[in-house]
C-alpha cells in the first residue's frame, strides 16, 4: 500500500535579484531556527529573477533543499514572485526578502497557528526589525491616503507618532507589542491564506517594484479579508542593500525613480477617479522634483 503524501501547508517564496550574500544568509538561518525545529510541511522556492553575481550557482551547490526558478530576467518584484504564487498548492505562501535574518524568535508556527483559527485573516506578517532591534515600520503600515501621505512625507507622524491624525501612514498610534488589524504590512515578509489568494487574485505587476504589496493588502481588504500583524514571531531585516539607500549610486538612482513612479501609479490605481484632476498634477509635480533633486 502507498504511503500517502503529507499536504504542504506552507510554501515560503524566496525571491533574489543579485543577492547572493543575503541570500545564502537568510537561506541558512532560516533552515537552523525555523524549518529544522517547525511542526508543519513546509516547501521552500527560491526565484531567481536574473541575477548575474553567482546567485544561481550558490544554490545550486550548497542549498539542495529548495525548489529554484530561473526567470531568466528581471521581472520585478511583482512578476518574479507571482511565477512562484502561480505554483503554491498549500494551505499558505509566504513572500519573504533575501535579505532577511532569522533569530531563534522567527517561529512562523506561530503565524501558521493564527491563521488557521482566524479564517477571516486574508494576510499576517511578523513583526519585522532592523538589527538595531527597532521595528521596521514598513510591516506595520495604513492606507495611503492623500491625508496620511501628506503627514507623513510632511514629518507630521514622526512628530506626532502617536496621533490617531497625523500617525495614519505607519499606524503607529497602536500597540505594537501586541497583535492587531493593519491596513498593509511589507512584502519582504507577507503570509497569505491560499483560498483568499485565489479570489484577491496575484500581485499586480504593473508595480514593477514598491506598492505591490501595500495594493494586494488592499485589494485583500476589500475582499472582506483581515490584515494582521503579529508581533510574536520576529525577522530581523537588512534592509536597503539593494534599494534606494545602497551604496551603489545607480541602484539607488533606479530604485528612487521606481519609488516616486510607484506614487503615482497606485494613485491612478485607486484614487484618480476620487478627486479634482488638478491634485494629479500636484503630485505629479512633487514627485518630478523628488527624483531631480536626488
Amino acid at each position: 500500500m502507498k504511503k500517502r503524501l503529507r499536504k504542504t501547508d506552507l510554501t515560503l517564496i524566496i525571491l533574489s535579484y543579485n543577492t547572493q550574500f543575503w541570500l545564502k544568509k537568510t537561506l541558512e538561518t532560516l533552515k537552523e531556527f525555523y524549518l529544522d525545529k517547525t511542526k508543519y510541511n513546509i516547501k521552500t522556492i527560491v526565484v531567481d529573477n536574473g541575477s548575474t553575481d553567482g546567485s544561481v550557482e550558490m544554490v545550486k551547490k550548497n542549498i539542495s533543499w529548495v525548489e529554484l526558478i530561473e526567470t531568466g530576467e528581471n521581472l520585478g518584484f511583482a512578476g518574479g514572485n507571482n511565477v512562484a504564487l502561480k505554483k503554491v498548492e498549500s494551505r499558505y505562501a509566504m513572500l519573504l526578502n533575501s535579505d532577511l535574518e532569522f533569530k531563534p524568535e522567527s517561529n512562523l508556527d506561530i503565524l501558521v497557528e493564527y491563521m488557521d483559527k482566524h479564517p477571516k485573516t486574508g494576510a499576517i506578517t511578523p513583526k519585522i526589525e532592523f538589527v538595531n532591534g527597532k521595528i521596521d515600520p514598513a510591516c506595520h503600515r495604513g492606507e495611503p491616503t492623500l491625508w496620511a501621505s501628506l503627514t507623513y512625507f510632511a514629518k507630521l507622524e514622526s512628530l506626532f507618532p502617536k496621533s490617531r491624525t497625523f500617525g495614519q501612514y505607519h499606524q503607529s498610534f497602536k500597540d505594537l507589542g501586541s497583535h492587531h488589524t493593519i491596513d498593509a504590512c511589507s512584502g519582504a515578509t507577507l503570509m497569505v491564506r491560499k483560498s483568499a489568494m485565489d479570489k484577491v487574485g496575484f500581485l499586480d505587476d504593473r508595480f514593477f517594484m514598491y506598492a505591490e504589496d501595500l495594493d494586494w493588502c488592499r485589494r485583500f481588504r476589500d475582499k472582506g479579508y483581515e490584515i494582521v500583524y503579529h508581533p510574536q514571531a520576529k525577522i530581523v531585516h537588512h534592509k536597503y542593500k539593494s534599494g534606494i539607500k545602497s551604496s551603489s549610486k545607480k541602484i539607488a538612482k533606479t530604485t528612487n525613480k521606481y519609488f516616486y513612479d510607484t506614487m503615482l501609479a497606485y494613485y491612478d490605481k485607486h484614487y484618480v477617479n476620487k478627486y479634482p484632476k488638478f491634485i494629479r498634477t500636484l503630485i505629479r509635480y512633487y514627485i518630478n522634483i523628488k527624483k531631480e533633486g536626488f
